[in-house]
This record gives structure tokens, sequence and C-alpha cells, in this order.
């Protein structure tokens, strides 16, 4: 399997246009990932992760327009993504109606809604550009699995990946997932942005 420094975008880029699945480095953890506009990536994506069909991907977008071009955004959750993205963050956002059925709803699950994050790094967020399309974005382990902590472990656990990018990760908590699909904002799992942090911007 090749590992790719971080300065081989164009090459990690055509990869993934090629429907092929990589391992990146996020904030948190590494991560794998496909782009969202195929069947065929998704699929794999799917036999990789190992991935029940009632779980839904998340996604990965490169800023905030992007993200508006496929999920519905309403006034809090913008607040919201101005405060803290790019950042440790995940918000669960209702998807637009016109994008395609397969994006997050795991093959066989059908739903309205989707988990997005925004690409932490300008690396990931050049990735996500030349690929021309937001990403899906799950850790790189197999479902139910420990999330590998290294790049051995990696290729051990996810033997039919396309290529790995180097780089540092942070081995911390787990983003906070924030439920905008509805009028009330729902904090699902707190983790480096706090409830507290998340009242005081709504209060503005």
């Amino acid at each position: 399997m090749k590992i790719y420094e971080q300065n081989e975008i164009d090459e990690l880029a055509n990869i993934l246009k090629n429907d092929r699945v990589i391992a990146v480095p996020t904030d948190t953890v590494y991560g794998i990932c496909a782009r969202i506009d195929s069947v065929n990536a998704y699929e794999k994506l799917k036999d990789i992760k190992k991935r029940p069909n009632n779980k839904n991907f998340p996604l990965m977008c490169k800023d905030e327009e992007e993200i508006k071009s496929i999920a519905i955004v309403n006034k809090q959750a913008e607040k919201l993504i101005s405060a803290f993205m790019p950042g440790p963050v995940t918000f669960i956002l209702n998807k637009k109606p016109e994008v395609m059925e397969y994006i997050n709803n795991a093959g066989g699950k059908i739903s309205s809604e989707m988990a997005v994050r925004m690409a932490p790094t300008n690396t990931l967020r050049e990735l996500i550009a030349k690929v021309g399309s937001p990403i899906f974005m799950t850790s790189a382990n197999r479902s139910g699995n420990q999330i590998c902590k290294n790049l051995e472990e990696i290729e051990k656990e996810c033997p039919n990946l396309d290529g790995i990018m180097k780089g540092n990760v942070s081995f911390g908590q787990s983003s906070t997932i924030i439920d905008c699909t509805t009028d009330t904002i729902k904090i699902q799992r707190e983790g480096p942005i706090t409830k507290e942090q998340i009242l005081e911007v709504l209060r503005q």
C-alpha cells in the first residue's frame, strides 16, 4: 500500500476521482474517505469499513458554502457553523431534497439527515476542492473495532485501501455532535465544544 506525502494532493485526488478509497489524517483521528457522488466509491467504502447497512457515513465539506450546497442550514445552525467550524464538531443537518439518495443512507436506510464536518486543515480543503465534491469521512477502522492509531494499524485493519496520506492527528476527544434538524438544537455528544459554549453562541 503506497504512503503519500501531504504535498501529493493531485495523486490522492485522482485516486478518489477514480472511485477508490484512501486514509487521511484529520484533527481528531485518521479517517478513510471516498467521494460522495459515485455509487461505486460508496460501495467500496462500505466494503472496507464493513459497515452495517443501517449505519450512516458522515460527510466532510471544504467550507460553509459547500455544506449549504447539500444541506439545509437554518439561522441557528449558521450561527454555530460560523462560530465553531472548522473545528472538532459534527452537525446533523437535513439534506436538500435534490441530493442523491444514496448519500448517507448506508444503502438501505433512507434518511433525510446527514452528519457533516468541515475540513480542519488546508490540506484536506485542497483535496476536497480537487475532487470536486464533498467526501464521505469515517474513522479508519472496521466498524465496531478500535480506532487505528498509526499507519501500521491502518494497513492491517483496512488492507484494501488505495493509499494513505501521512500526517499528524490528535487522539483526544471525539467531536461534539450537534443536531440542527429542528428548531430545537440538541447536543447528541459533548466533546471539545461544550454545551456552555454552544448556548453562549445561540444567545448572541
